[in-house]
């Protein structure tokens, strides 16, 4: 029955988690998207051997979105993609776009890279500007997956019938990702009920740790119904960084639930994270506090940082009124624009 758990129809076979591995995408923006070749090859190798099902790479904005207004990367999508593709020998590469930064050209690129799981995002109330994408997708013979940005911005309701029009333009699996890191767990399992309620295919559930409560958000969406979950090594990501993988592994694993994984090696690919990737791990601090309770997507968290230094203006209140202009990703130069408001408000 939809929106329910799997069931086990054999009473010693363990319920089956897909953990989705998007550390050298949603980590490119602790690192302002400059990770090089030898970092994405050390990564992509520690998690292949760990049997890590998924490795998504690409910018933290996906496919075609380096640039000026949001950060250029430092290597380009094809040689990301042929570096980590190259290191795969048996987990399957996946990569994202967002239509307005990437095309269909992109996508077709990224499947000829290699690319064998393609997801198109939209915002969470506009889930028709996937459909030509996903069709595409299709086309090129990858995996077609919808996932829907900014999530808590609209009601499960609305979640579950933007889920099922992604459905019905080609996606194989569908889901929502918790951007800014606002939910709690009971946000979770309404929104990963209604949704599994709608659809006949796979639920991914995509968490931020803003306010601490990424693994168990991710637990609850399990619970609810996800069979797909992303995590990343060491939580690295946006902001307060994302479901930390090697402990989800963990914890799933003292659940009785089967990934696949191998947890001394999810543990020595986290290690290789964390010395190769990031200077230092994401932590929880005031500024990604106040990013999940305004609601807004963990990855303004350097650029507000940078324009409230510049402006003179407290990053918490900066933080807290894009939350009332409800910003999303994209709309990075109106920090620049509320951040001198806020400025004049003060005089």
């Amino acid at each position: 029955m939809k929106g329910t758990p799997p069931v086990n129809t054999h009473p010693h076979e363990r319920p089956r988690i897909l953990l989705h591995d998007p550390t050298l995408r949603d980590g490119h923006h602790a690192v302002g998207h400059q990770l090089d070749a030898d970092q994405l090859r050390a990564y992509a190798t520690a998690a292949n051997a760990a049997a890590v099902p998924v490795v998504e790479v690409g910018h933290g904005n996906g496919l075609g979105a380096s640039s000026l207004q949001i950060g250029r990367s430092k290597l380009d999508d094809a040689m990301m993609l042929t570096t980590v593709r190259e290191a795969l020998t048996s987990s399957r590469m996946g990569v994202f776009m967002a239509p307005g930064w990437g095309t269909s050209d992109d996508l077709e690129a990224a499947v000829h890279h290699g690319a064998d799981i393609v997801r198109i995002a939209a915002h969470c109330t506009e889930a028709d500007v996937t459909e030509r994408h996903l069709g595409v997708v299709r086309d090129l013979g990858a995996e077609a997956q919808g996932v829907l940005l900014m999530s808590h911005m609209t009601d499960p309701g609305e979640l579950a019938e933007q889920c099922a029009l992604m459905v019905k333009f080609g996606a194989q699996a569908v889901g929502i990702m918790d951007s800014a890191g606002h939910y709690l767990p009971s946000d979770v399992t309404e929104r990963v009920h209604a949704i599994a309620d709608a659809v006949d295919v796979t639920v991914i559930f995509h968490g931020h740790n803003n306010l601490g409560l990424a693994v168990a958000n991710s637990l609850a969406a399990v619970d609810a119904g996800a069979t797909v979950i992303d995590a990343t090594a060491r939580g690295f990501g946006a902001g307060a960084g994302n479901t930390q993988l090697e402990v989800l592994v963990a914890v799933l694993e003292r659940r009785g639930a089967e990934t696949g994984i191998g947890l001394r090696e999810v543990l020595a690919a986290a290690d290789i994270a964390a010395d190769r990737l990031m200077k230092t791990p994401p932590s929880i601090d005031s500024i990604a506090v106040a990013s999940g309770l305004a609601g807004v997507f963990s990855g303004f968290k350097r650029p507000v940082l940078q324009t409230a230094r510049a402006e003179g203006v407290d990053p918490i209140d900066l933080f807290l009124a894009l939350g009332e202009r409800q910003v999303v990703a994209g709309q990075e130069d109106l920090i620049g624009v509320v951040a001198r408001q806020l400025k004049a408000s003060t005089r």
